[in-house]
């Protein structure tokens, strides 16, 4: 005879054993996991662009954790706030993605255009920092 806390007997549609007890623990391990990515691949990006390998990384990670924590919110029905932050940090991933895509193609003018601006102690400075990136861009680009 199975007890009530055995995971062989149950109602049908009802998960239980080590999965379900586990869900809600490993659900908030992976959003906060993904919260970590999704800001760390944002605020690397901001430092320099020479981490951009690193910012890769992050959104690369923030992507798969992002899409593990989409399945297991619908899965186990977690709640909304899960999943509408899964949502919204996957467009932030996305839009992060195409920001290391187009850093890649334009990784020698964005790297001088941050060079400068580096130098730039005056708006004035900072303005030609800003046109000088203008001009070094493919004219389709401008």
């Amino acid at each position: 005879m199975n007890s009530p806390t055995d995971s062989g007997g149950g109602e049908p549609g009802h998960p239980r054993g080590a999965a379900a007890t586990e869900s809600p623990q490993l659900t908030a391990t992976l959003f906060r996991l993904f919260v970590v990515a999704v800001l760390g691949s944002f605020f690397v990006f901001q430092l320099d662009v020479s981490y951009l390998w690193l910012t890769a990384l992050l959104t690369a990670a923030a992507i798969v954790l992002g899409i593990m924590l989409l399945i297991r919110a619908v899965k186990y029905k977690e709640s909304r706030l899960v999943l509408f932050g899964a949502i919204s940090g996957l467009v932030v991933s996305a839009v992060m993605l195409l920001v290391v895509l187009a850093s890649t193609l334009f990784f020698t003018q964005i790297r001088d255009y941050q060079q400068c601006a580096r130098q730039a102690l005056t708006e004035q400075a900072t303005s030609a920092c800003r046109t000088q990136l203008e001009n070094s861009l493919p004219a389709q680009v401008r």
